[in-house]
């Protein structure tokens, strides 16, 4: 398919010139191509000239197809940025000027404050979480340090940083087996989209978890179960300098016949798996909580524009935060703008409105 005309018409000078990019480097490549489909067919092209950039899995940029059809999850295909999905380009300058770039990527290289730290020396604005709040939000490790100064409540956890796991496995199994109760979830620290998460119900069981996680990451969390419902809220930067705004809490429903916990495949491959609910069904003093938490969850980390605070709400009321996510999905099931619109926001006036928060929002030190 023939990537986008860079010439600009008198029409298009009118526009604002938006550079999605998607795809990248990281596991989440797929993920991040669909959440690109969503937002090309949302977004107002009477407002603005978009420009698709993918970029491959070996870090190619490339000028690709507007066609929203061509990077959709469907039947269980995953799309994939390619060589040969349009036309090579070296730099941002290849694209004629760009006014703002909304970058759709998940995971390492794209979420962690790589590409923050680019369009930051470019001088280009862009959509988003800052270089420091990308970086501490990819990491689970850090993630919890922090919120856990700021006087929030997360659950109990044990790192296996690269070092310890290979040259002092044993010590950190029997941590694990000290200080935590089972089940536990194993996790890269810095990944997404639940991909090399692992229940494990058994100590036996541990370390095969541990090496699948380490497929992603070298650096692993593993994180005691909580007993509590999966509540998630949406967050959004506040204009001119107001508090950042809380939209409805959404709640992940899983099928435990069919799934032991919210994975990958439940996420974006199965039906029946898992549903989303927005809002979700909670008192409302709980609810208010949730949005009050995930605010405190935003600020802790210094992040702009976007994000999405993951909690577990106790049978007793309590809100444990989980984890923030500085660039969540945008595919047509994803949590975020589900909530949004629960919220009285739709899809495409929040698109806009994350643009026009990063076109307030000047590059550099703020």
């Amino acid at each position: 398919m023939a990537s986008p005309d860079l010439t600009r018409s008198s029409a298009d000078t009118t526009k604002i010139r938006v550079a999605l990019l998607f795809g990248g480097r990281s596991g989440e490549h797929a993920i991040s191509a669909a959440t690109a489909a969503g937002v090309m067919k949302a977004i107002d092209r009477d407002k603005y000239d978009v420009l698709p950039v993918g970029i491959t899995r070996e870090g190619t940029w490339v000028l690709s197809s507007a066609d929203a059809s061509r990077w959709e999850l469907s039947g269980g295909h995953l799309p994939e940025v390619t060589h040969d999905s349009g036309r090579e380009i070296s730099n941002l300058g290849d694209l004629g000027g760009v006014d703002v770039v909304f970058p759709l990527l998940h995971g390492p290289f794209g979420e962690d404050g790589t590409i923050q730290g680019l369009l930051e020396l470019a001088d280009i604005r862009y959509v988003g979480a800052g270089v420091l709040a990308s970086a501490v939000g990819m990491d689970k490790h850090y993630m919890k340090l922090v919120f856990a100064g700021h006087g929030l409540r997360v659950g109990p956890y044990v790192v296996a940083s690269p070092r310890d796991w290979e040259q002092r496995q044993a010590e950190v199994v029997a941590r694990v087996a000290q200080e935590l109760q089972f089940p536990v979830f194993v996790k890269p620290a810095r990944a997404g989209s639940s991909l090399g998460v692992t229940r494990v119900d058994d100590l036996a069981d541990l370390v095969e978890a541990v090496e699948a996680a380490r497929f992603h990451d070298p650096k692993v969390l593993i994180e005691q179960g909580i007993e509590g419902r999966e509540i998630e809220c949406a967050v959004l930067g506040g204009r001119g300098g107001s508090a950042p705004r809380a939209s409805v809490p959404g709640e992940i429903v899983v099928d435990h016949d069919a799934a032991d916990f919210y994975d990958f495949e439940a996420k974006y491959l199965s039906d029946s798996e898992a549903r989303t609910e927005a809002p979700a069904d909670l008192p409302a003093e709980v609810s208010e909580t949730v949005r009050d938490v995930a605010v405190r969850a935003f600020e802790a980390i210094g992040a702009e524009g976007i994000s999405r605070v993951d909690v577990f709400v106790t049978p007793e009321g309590a809100v444990v935060v989980n984890e923030i996510n500085t660039m969540p999905g945008f595919t047509p099931i994803s949590m975020y703008p589900k909530m949004w619109e629960a919220s009285g926001l739709s899809y495409p006036d929040l698109i806009d409105e994350l643009i026009q928060l990063a076109l307030e929002r000047p590059t550099g030190l703020r």
